[in-house]
């Protein structure tokens, strides 16, 4: 498959036709959420979610979130406990993941669970996946679409960059509003928090009236999102810098005079829905050493900390 033969789709009906039938033969579609782009699978054929791990040179250890249209879709596939309910009434379509106990006959795919007895699943909230989960009817494996470890994309133009070669057709759907991978919590026993994303952890221990645990990273990954080296622009990353050192791009937050800034006005919200492109944006530059201006690890921050985290982790 070269380069010319991917298939760049609008979002209207014919292109969401189209894309829907690339899923239902086992092919690969990315599709814009408002978090991230996803490379999508169907979440039941063992070849199509298998045809993710290729395309993006992932682990098959680390599980696949999958996305569906709504509640009801969601407990067809899992089994839902009060506090999942309560996750799911409050942000439900949105940035949330929920890691649930997943039913004996569920037909999942067990490459998307890594052969655990747990599924992270979610409903999105963007037009485009919406209408594309509606049409396609049945459940989309999507993991972020880059190469595994590298920056997320946030743009058409992203997706085809990384992985232009190795997938179907993408629907070019505009920049992703929210910018950063949804948040993840188990609710498979006590609610804990696997990853930090675009909705804050105090929203969701203030909806739950406790707070989440925080459990350490494990060996091995129970949740996208969890490896150490992850998210990672090809330049070396240095965190908590208060200005860059000879050699290096300083990528800045808040009023900072600095090459690139996340956000001049120290807004988080913005800092989060601009990561990944700076990111891509350091990539295109050709910078080798990058320095991070300190972001508050508070709300939004500590998810953007997180992805920050990792990519400056050893690889």
């Amino acid at each position: 498959m070269t380069h010319e033969e991917i298939l760049t789709l609008g979002p209207d009906t014919a292109g969401l036709r189209k894309a829907a039938e690339i899923l239902r033969r086992g092919g690969l579609v990315s599709f814009p959420t408002e978090t991230v782009y996803g490379l999508g699978a169907d979440a039941r054929d063992d070849r199509a979610v298998a045809g993710i791990y290729e395309a993006k040179g992932r682990p098959s250890f680390n599980p696949l979130i999958v996305h569906v249209p709504d509640l009801a879709a969601a407990q067809v596939y899992c089994d839902f406990n009060d506090v999942a309910h309560r996750l799911a009434a409050a942000f439900w379509p949105g940035a949330l993941t929920l890691v649930l106990p997943l039913r004996p006959d569920a037909g999942i795919s067990k490459l998307v669970t890594a052969g655990l007895d747990t599924l992270a699943i979610r409903v999105p909230d963007h037009p485009v996946a919406k209408a594309l989960l509606d049409v396609f009817g049945g459940p989309v494996a999507a993991p972020s679409a880059n190469p595994s470890g590298r920056v997320s994309p946030t743009t058409a133009a992203h997706v085809l960059a990384g992985l232009g070669n190795r997938i179907d057709a993408v629907i070019d759907g505009g920049e992703c509003p929210v910018g950063l991978e949804s948040t993840i919590v188990s609710c498979a026993g006590t609610p804990a928090l696997l990853r930090a994303g675009g909705i804050p952890v105090e929203a969701i221990a203030a909806c739950l009236g406790a707070p989440l645990a925080q459990p350490d990273d494990p060996a091995l990954p129970v949740a996208p999102g969890q490896l150490a080296s992850h998210y990672a622009p090809k330049g070396k990353v240095r965190l908590n810098a208060p200005y860059a050192e000879a050699g290096e791009v300083l990528l800045g937050f808040g009023p900072v005079d600095a090459d690139l800034n996340l956000s001049p006005s120290g807004d988080l919200t913005e800092a989060a829905a601009r990561l990944f492109a700076c990111l891509h944006q350091l990539d295109a530059m050709g910078a080798e050493a990058i320095a991070v201006s300190p972001v508050p690890d508070i709300g939004l921050g500590r998810a953007i900390n997180d992805r920050l985290r990792r990519a400056a982790a050893p690889r």
